[in-house]
């Protein structure tokens, strides 16, 4: 019986060797390789020519995106299922714009892993619960707000966008803004990292600048 050929790409050995333990019983799946960076990962897919990869997004060096991208290019047929801690609407689409054949959050139990990747061995789609949604939504409506930028005139901005200005108008660091929406530090600093190159906002204190003079501030109780 054909297996199918899965390449693991994860910076942390921990996270590969997990992977690796809910696979190892699977009658359909059979584990090629690893790699622990993007450089890797590229000359591993070029030498092993896995059916599958597992990529992660943040990794040292080239990201896993760049890496499927690259991939990608030189590899039209190559099937990519990207894995993330985090779900976040701009994650999924630059993975699908750069070629992924679907996303998966990494807290997948062991049968929606092995469905993910028999699908996407089929050459179908595949995103996990909740990111479909994401896409969804960005589908409906890319962005659903606006605001006014001195310097680049009319620039629209999305739900989760404002929720961070909202937040660092009123003076909350990237862990309390964490806290407060129920996202990692790290995606805060993605937000803020997307808001700063629409509207041409070099630092963080210019940021914090901009959210209050465009009326992100949120009135202290009792304030009026």
């Amino acid at each position: 019986m054909y297996k199918i050929k899965v390449l693991v790409v994860d910076d942390h050995l921990l996270i590969r060797t997990g992977i690796k333990s809910l696979l190892k019983d699977s009658s359909i799946i059979h584990i090629v390789g690893e790699a622990e960076n993007g450089d890797e990962a590229i000359a591993k897919f070029e030498k092993l020519r896995p059916d599958v990869v597992l990529m992660d997004i943040s990794m040292p060096g080239i990201s896993g995106i760049e890496a499927t991208r690259i991939i990608k290019e030189k590899y039209s047929q190559a099937r990519i299922l990207i894995l993330t801690m985090y779900e976040n609407e701009e994650y999924v689409l630059s993975s699908v714009k750069n070629g992924a054949s679907g996303v998966l959050h990494k807290n997948v139990n062991k049968k929606e892993l092995i469905d993910a990747i028999q699908s996407v061995a089929e050459g179908k789609k595949y995103f996990g619960q909740g990111l479909t949604q994401l896409l969804i939504e960005n589908l409906v409506s890319r962005y659903d707000g606006e605001v006014s930028g001195k310097q680049n005139g009319k620039i629209f901005i999305t739900t989760r966008e404002k929720e961070i200005l909202y937040c660092i108008a009123d003076g909350m660091s990237n862990v309390e803004i964490g806290d407060r929406l129920k996202i990692s530090p790290r995606t805060v600093d993605s937000h803020k990292s997307n808001i700063m190159q629409k509207f041409n906002i070099k630092t963080t204190g210019a940021l914090t600048r901009f959210a209050f003079e465009n009326g992100f501030y949120l009135p202290k109780k009792g304030s009026k």
